[in-house]
């Protein structure tokens, strides 16, 4: 390969995420919009119908804000920013608890609380929302609502005894029996995909608002998956645990490995603790490697949850895992300079052109086109089909590619 290639294909890359950002973008301004009730509709079919008094849950609802927020600092689209504008007013008239604080479950199609419940996974969506609105418009109260979730979270989801963060609680912060996130997911106390997303959240709040309260919570996130999550036999990580950690696992999924890989890194990138994070990369990009090793179906694909029972994988082959994955690669790619990387990738993206997006109605698919023999058609939006997999996955995969070009550029000129 001449040493043209690469960054020109890059290049080539970058133009197209770019264009599927503002195709996504489209899609969910132009089909979404609830103008009968307000807000957005809370569930879609496959083919961009509106399923009629759908009802309204916070993690779609929080993603959109965010989503939209990211989209119009991105993209200068007035369009985008009045999207956002419209989900955070929605969220911030139906969604609030306003005597206890947070934010409820689920709310029906007229915005009345149907699911009053405190989930920690949603808190944690609505501080990441609100972070992404703030840096938009600048709007204080934005961020002041960011900070009020987060003290809720330090104040009553920390297990004081054992470390971590507990998965849910009553509307008034009290315990509850049944503290699963979905009915796919096993009741423990901690899981990790809640704690990815309050280290997600957490990485955001602290470049909104970076006080020591927030450092420090952030730098909290980061050794929970350094001592607790993070499989340093397998590179995989837990996925459910027991308030002492005890590992209840009944496998792994692929797609979670490889989001937290770079989800930790931009943690990283965030607390700017140079001796930590270089510490802790060598673990992340091990992560991809093994990712990459095992993981990679017969069509350039991503596969998704191994079950330690049955020693079998899942053959589903859904949207958010090649989303995240294209992600992970290109972090791992901009990190070490390694093309392997790169090339997974890309073959990744070529398999999400051609068999993930919905070429004929717009957006992508939940199962890809391969799967359709034998599934059926699941919702294009709804509690958990939202535009922050894949619309994030084309921001940050050019983010990696400009930053991997200017080391590149940086290099030739110090030689």
């Amino acid at each position: 390969m001449s040493a043209l290639s690469l960054p020109i294909q890059s290049l080539t890359l970058q133009q197209e995420f770019r264009a599927e950002l503002i195709a996504i973008a489209d899609w969910w301004a132009t089909y979404t919009i609830d103008e009968t009730h307000g807000g957005f509709h809370g569930e879609i079919t496959a083919d961009n119908q509106p399923v009629a008094n759908a009802s309204k849950g916070i993690i779609l609802n929080a993603r959109i804000l965010w989503f939209f927020s990211e989209a119009a600092q991105v993209v200068d689209n007035p369009l985008y920013r009045r999207c956002a504008e419209r989900a955070y007013d929605y969220l911030r008239n139906y969604f609030f608890d306003r005597d206890h604080g947070g934010v409820y479950w689920e709310l029906d199609v007229t915005g009345k609380p149907i699911n009053t419940k405190k989930q920690v996974y949603a808190q944690a969506f609505t501080i990441y929302a609100l972070c992404a609105y703030f840096q938009l418009t600048g709007d204080a109260a934005a961020v002041e609502q960011a900070l009020a979730c987060f003290k809720l979270l330090e104040t009553h989801a920390i297990d004081r005894e054992h470390e971590g963060y507990l998965e849910a609680f009553t509307r008034e912060w009290g315990t509850i029996a049944d503290v699963r996130l979905s009915e796919k997911d096993l009741n423990y106390p901690k899981s990790q995909n809640t704690h990815l997303h309050v280290l997600e959240a957490y990485t955001t709040l602290y470049q909104a608002h970076p006080g020591n309260e927030v450092r420090e919570a952030l730098r909290y996130n980061i050794e929970l998956f350094d001592k607790y999550m993070i499989d340093r036999n397998t590179y995989h990580l837990r996925m459910f645990m027991d308030l002492d950690w005890k590992d209840h696992s009944p496998g792994f999924t692929y797609g979670h490995d490889i989001e937290a890989s770079w989800l930790i890194a931009k943690a990283l990138e965030s607390l700017q603790d140079a001796e930590y994070s270089a510490r802790l990369t060598p673990t992340l990009i091990r992560i991809a490697e093994v990712t990459a090793a095992e993981a990679i179906g017969e069509h350039g694909h991503v596969l998704d949850a191994y079950d330690f029972a049955s020693k079998t994988i899942s053959p589903d082959i859904v949207w958010w895992v090649q989303a995240e994955a294209v992600v992970g690669f290109l972090y791992a790619y901009a990190t070490t300079g390694d093309e392997k990387f790169y090339r997974v990738a890309e073959t990744i993206w070529r398999f999400i052109q051609q068999y993930q997006i919905d070429h004929e109605h717009g957006e992508w698919l939940w199962l890809s086109t391969l799967d359709a023999a034998r599934a059926e058609p699941y919702y294009k939006v709804g509690f958990w089909k939202c535009p922050y997999h894949n619309g994030r996955a084309m921001i940050e995969a050019v983010r990696y590619l400009e930053a991997s070009a200017a080391r590149t550029e940086k290099h030739h000129n110090n030689q």
